[in-house]
């Protein structure tokens, strides 16, 4: 009996009520004798008096057996002065809450309330509650890395615009004009180049004779070069012609299209729109007025009295004659293309660089063959070679190898590059600006992007800190309904111990 005695009752907190009704503590329609109880409940608790212990129970939590127990011991102090010569309570509000204690304690409704209460913190409210919790500490991580990776994306960003601006040579203050400032140092660029080309000379010539040796090659080599390096960076039109112009006519220079039309710009019109669908409207009013020198006479006998002569419809097609660029300029004037210098026209530029990798090719093929020729039969070779071949060495080839490459490097970079294209349409300018504001326009929408992030991370930590005293709360509360269920079950069985399994919030 002693062993019996001392042996504990292991309940699992979720089959707590399935335990209590098994063993007929409580009856199966408990729920109907809750009911009214709540009502009563409810109505009692509009009539309360001022005492912080009692604001305390009824605020928030869930009114069971236990609170009503408690409640009415305070009102034994604070109503003491209701009660009559008989020991009896005239106070209504200690009536209604014995009442609702005496309701609570017939069949034991109060333990299969506590009992379903303890089950549902353990099964719904505290899972539910961690959950919660588990999201906001999630959710701040989470929101924690997008906006470290917004903040290194703009920072990336930005590294990028101004890398893309090292590359132009700009700083990135205002992308257009800085670009339009450096195609204005252009043309004293290319003047350095024309003019660092009259060193080539050695170059020029021992190519020239080297392949004159090697392959008896008669005609002129390195023409663009050679041309260049005796009148550095002169006119296009002194190259196409060989002779000095007496008047040079440079463009004038195009200036990029602002973003907004203005009164000085062209109106084209509507291209085929309306009822000139089948044809282009150009937009430009021609005056009837205007004598054009022409005058149709269709009964005209004589085609050479001020007629046209239309010729015969039979006859042969009729031959247009293509003139070269510049050749209805008058003698000695270099206008349009042709006044651009031989670095600016891109056609004698392409020459003048596809002439220079020759050279350059030529130079470094030399060094490598010059690297082998110590035999005897190298040598021989040689004999006979012109004595700019026999009398160069390496080190002075490396010389001259370097005075092309940097040559080369100086009119080949992305940022001569740019300017190049810069110069040939002002309209690359906003293009390129374009994509640079990009840059730095996704840039600032990513920072905005980042602060949205802090802010989202700072109510999540707010939803956290709301979220954690619930939880501690609910856990209190389940822990004190553990251990009042636990010793009144312990007290229906001669005080032997009880453990409900399973209660964790």
């Amino acid at each position: 009996m002693e062993n019996i005695q001392s042996m504990p009752i292991d309940i699992q907190s979720s089959k707590l009520l399935d335990w209590l009704l098994d063993r007929r503590h409580c009856d199966l329609k408990w729920q109907n004798a809750v009911k009214t109880i709540r009502e009563k409940i409810n109505a009692a608790i509009q009539d309360m008096p001022e005492n912080q212990e009692i604001t305390q129970l009824l605020s928030g939590s869930y009114i069971h057996y236990f609170h009503c127990l408690r409640i009415v011991e305070i009102l034994r102090g604070t109503e003491a002065s209701s009660k009559n010569i008989f020991g009896r309570y005239s106070s209504q509000r200690m009536k209604d809450w014995q009442e609702i204690v005496s309701l609570y304690e017939a069949d034991n409704v109060y333990l299969a309330e506590v009992a379903s209460l303890l089950s549902r913190n353990v099964s719904y409210e505290g899972p539910a509650l961690r959950k919660q919790l588990a999201k906001a500490q999630q959710l701040q991580q989470e929101l924690s890395r997008r906006e470290v990776e917004c903040q290194s994306s703009a920072a990336d960003l930005r590294e990028r615009y101004y890398a893309a601006c090292k590359q132009y040579g700009i700083t990135g203050e205002n992308v257009a004009r800085e670009l339009q400032a450096l195609v204005k140092d252009l043309p004293a660029v290319l003047e350095e180049v024309g003019k660092d080309s009259g060193k080539l000379d050695e170059q020029i010539r021992l190519y020239a004779s080297f392949t004159n040796f090697v392959c008896e090659w008669s005609d002129p080599v390195l023409p663009m070069l050679t041309f260049a390096q005796t009148r550095g960076n002169t006119t296009f039109y002194e190259w196409r012609t060989g002779k000095v112009p007496t008047v040079v006519e440079r463009p004038v220079a195009e200036a990029a299209p602002s973003g907004s039309a203005t009164d000085d710009m062209i109106d084209w019109g509507d291209f085929g729109t309306g009822a000139d669908s089948a044809g282009v409207n150009s937009g430009i009013a021609v005056e009837e007025a205007i004598d054009w020198g022409i005058s149709v006479e269709p009964n005209s006998e004589d085609a050479g009295s001020g007629g046209i002569d239309w010729g015969d419809s039979e006859a042969a097609p009729i031959e247009i004659e293509i003139v070269d660029v510049g050749t209805d300029c008058p003698e000695g004037v270099a206008r349009g293309e042709d006044a651009s210098s031989l670095l600016e026209h891109s056609q004698s530029r392409s020459q003048f660089i596809d002439e220079l990798m020759e050279l350059e090719v030529f130079l470094t093929q030399r060094i490598s063959e010059m690297g082998e020729e110590g035999d005897v039969v190298s040598m021989s070779q040689f004999q006979l070679a012109p004595s700019i071949i026999q009398s160069q060495t390496q080190k002075r080839v490396r010389e001259m190898l370097s005075q092309v490459q940097d040559l080369l490097h100086r009119l080949t970079t992305l940022r001569m590059q740019h300017l190049f294209m810069i110069q040939a349409s002002p309209r690359y300018v906003e293009r390129v600006s374009e994509v640079l504001r990009q840059k730095l326009k996704q840039a600032d929408i990513l920072v905005l992007k980042g602060a949205t992030m802090v802010e989202k991370r700072q109510e999540a930590l707010e939803e956290q800190s709301r979220l954690e005293p619930r939880v501690d709360l609910l856990a209190g509360c389940t822990r004190d309904l553990q251990k009042m269920i636990e010793a009144d079950i312990s007290k229906r069985y001669n005080n032997r111990p009880v453990n409900l399994m399973g209660v964790n919030i």
